[in-house]
């Protein structure tokens, strides 16, 4: 947690800067019903906060970000989008337009290309301040990998870890944790043989929430997703622990914990 000092009117006011990341199983490029991505927007407590979607892991691809501007526009919100593969800001007006942001949305595709992207750029540094000055940033899939010390990715064609993130958040992520074969058993046999710590594993349709560093919040589309601590555990195995999940929509009501 950071103070900030503020003068207003001639006052000193303290200004607590949280930060915070949010992981995501899903959004507009997966769903129709917006639920995680009005989740990620009530985050933000401004009326019409500004979102900039990052492409970079999909090469910028122009579908992806129109997919976001018609996901994006007929919300209460400012949304825009940073291209680095047809860059036209330099470096000081790229600062000033990421640190203006109150949500930073990185979108799916290959982690380690993007990691690659964003250092040869300096948006890895950017981040880190943005992160510092509590804006929020999120992410699905790659958008999800990147902030953690390591992932599981198949940024190389098959499945493997990838010790290699921003490291904003301790430990590793899992995306897809559910839905794509492989997963579940790979990323388990990652941490526990240590070539990736402790971590989370997103199933689609979760979203968890981390202040500080610690999980504050932990979200669901669907009354089957769930988020998963993933530990080393005895005798060389893993320890699966699933988290509750408040189901979003209508019910609003804590999925059950396996």
């Amino acid at each position: 947690m950071l103070v900030c000092i503020l003068i207003c009117g001639g006052t000193l006011v303290a200004v607590v800067l949280e930060r915070r990341l949010a992981l995501l199983g899903g959004g507009f490029s997966t769903e129709d019903d917006g639920l995680l991505d009005d989740w990620v927007l009530e985050q933000v407590p401004v009326p019409r906060p500004k979102v900039c979607f990052v492409p970079t892991a999909s090469g910028d691809a122009p579908a992806y970000v129109e997919q976001f501007f018609g996901a994006f526009r007929s919300r209460s919100c400012e949304p825009s989008v940073l291209h680095l593969f047809r860059r036209e800001l330099d470096d000081d007006a790229l600062r000033a337009f990421l640190l203006s942001q109150d949500v930073v949305y990185v979108g799916g595709g290959n982690t380690a290309n993007m990691l690659a992207v964003w250092r040869a750029h300096g948006v890895d540094r950017l981040l880190r301040e943005a992160f510092d000055r509590g804006i929020l940033l999120c992410g699905i899939s790659a958008g999800a990998n990147c902030w953690a010390e390591g992932s599981h990715t198949d940024s190389f064609g098959p499945l493997t870890h990838l010790r290699d993130g921003l490291g904003l958040l301790s430990g590793s992520v899992c995306p897809h944790y559910d839905s794509e074969p492989g997963r579940r058993s790979s990323y388990q046999a990652a941490v526990a043989n240590r070539a990736l710590p402790a971590g989370w594993a997103v199933e689609d349709g979760v979203g968890a929430l981390f202040t500080g560093g610690l999980l504050t919040d932990s979200v669901t589309r669907t009354s089957r997703a769930c988020l998963y601590r993933v530990q080393p555990g005895r005798d060389g195995g893993v320890e699966e622990q699933a988290m509750q999940c408040r189901l979003l929509g209508a019910a609003q009501k804590p999925t059950s914990i396996a």
